[in-house]
């Protein structure tokens, strides 16, 4: 078997993506957090630590805008496909169906990956704008971008669940309306129920549950997220490539 074959549905994929919405998306959900950062910031009297604005804005992708772009996103690749109806034509290829599933979760998460250092580049941008505005209020403290870095990783890691669900979903209606219900659904628990106990286990909690101070809810959402989101990948690759789309 040559790597062109193997990878040539990626590659596809990839293009789709390329001449799709994706792209504004994988922008503008990055953006919205670094204006809100930039004209937070402006309205500011006096100076603040990095670490305030690196976590705020780190709070408010793992809160609301991840799980609502993941929403988005998941529904927009599976819609390339079940908008023109061109599964069947897909499913005839002389390929493994599940080379057609798998390039579109290795596209999805390319993009979530994307995104994510997208809000660490533009946060760290529109704190360095408002500062040429407003010198006395450029931030104190030393940059650890390793440190952020690093905490944007494990929130995409501890995100894999949440992921897996949507496109899961998204893939296996036609419909837009299941996938959308799921995430909207989703998001909003997650926001009223914030400060339960219970909400280490919820796969849309789980990205948030990286700010914890607690070091087991740190662990326990980490873990469930990108092991059980890895299973859910596997089943929904077997699901998938066994089961007709409706």
């Amino acid at each position: 078997m040559t790597a062109s074959p193997f990878f040539a549905p990626l590659f596809v994929e990839t293009r789709k993506l390329n001449r799709s919405l994706a792209a504004v998306l994988a922008v503008a959900a990055p953006s919205l957090i670094a204006i809100f950062v930039f004209f937070n910031m402006l309205r500011g009297k006096a100076a603040a630590p990095w670490e305030m604005w690196m976590l705020n804005a780190s709070a408010i992708w793992a809160f609301f805008m991840l799980p609502m772009s993941v929403t988005a996103l998941t529904a927009l690749v599976a819609h390339m496909e079940h908008g023109p109806r061109s599964w069947d034509h897909l499913r005839a290829l002389p390929l493994p169906r599940w080379r057609l599933y798998a390039a579109k979760m290795v596209c999805v998460l390319g993009v979530v990956a994307v995104m994510s250092a997208a809000v660490l580049a533009g946060t760290w941008a529109a704190a360095t704008l408002a500062t040429t505005i407003k010198p006395e209020l450029a931030p104190t403290g030393a940059f650890e971008l390793a440190r952020y870095a690093g905490l944007l990783g494990t929130m995409y890691l501890a995100a894999l669940l949440m992921i897996s669900i949507q496109l899961w979903v998204a893939l296996r209606w036609a419909s837009f309306v299941p996938a959308l219900a799921v995430g909207i659904g989703g998001t909003f628990f997650s926001v009223v129920a914030t400060s339960a106990k219970q909400g280490v286990f919820f796969p849309w909690q789980m990205p948030v549950n990286m700010l914890a101070t607690e070091a087991w809810r740190v662990q326990t959402a980490l873990g469930l997220g990108l092991g059980l989101g890895a299973v859910a990948l596997v089943a929904a690759l077997v699901h998938l490539s066994r089961r007709e789309v409706i």
